[in-house]
């Protein structure tokens, strides 16, 4: 039951930077963004996803709901990358239309 609750949390999480990513890639500005917010995110999926490889090596990682929480967090990481790139490019557009 557990991984089936962190597994839909996981999910959720998932759902959401499909939406910022677009946000970010439309409005081309970094305002309004938190890079310092993203990084702790992105720090706290790199937690878990250590987490997981901890609990594989220990013979504690089974069943199928245990890897698709495994999936979306390295999903979750990439998609926030993304996101956490496209606020530097958007950087870089605020600097040019001030120039």
């Amino acid at each position: 039951m557990t991984d089936l609750l962190e597994a839909l949390m996981i999910l959720c999480f998932g759902f959401s930077w499909p939406i910022s990513i677009r946000k970010s890639w439309i409005s081309r500005t970094a305002k309004g963004k938190s890079l310092f917010f993203e990084f702790f995110i992105w720090i706290g999926y790199i937690f878990g996803i250590i987490r997981k490889f901890l609990l594989i090596s220990a013979g504690k990682g089974d069943g199928w709901l245990f890897y698709l929480a495994f999936f979306f967090y390295f999903l979750n990481l990439i998609e926030i990358s993304i996101d956490m790139g496209l606020y530097f490019r958007n950087v870089k557009l605020d600097k040019a239309k001030e120039a």
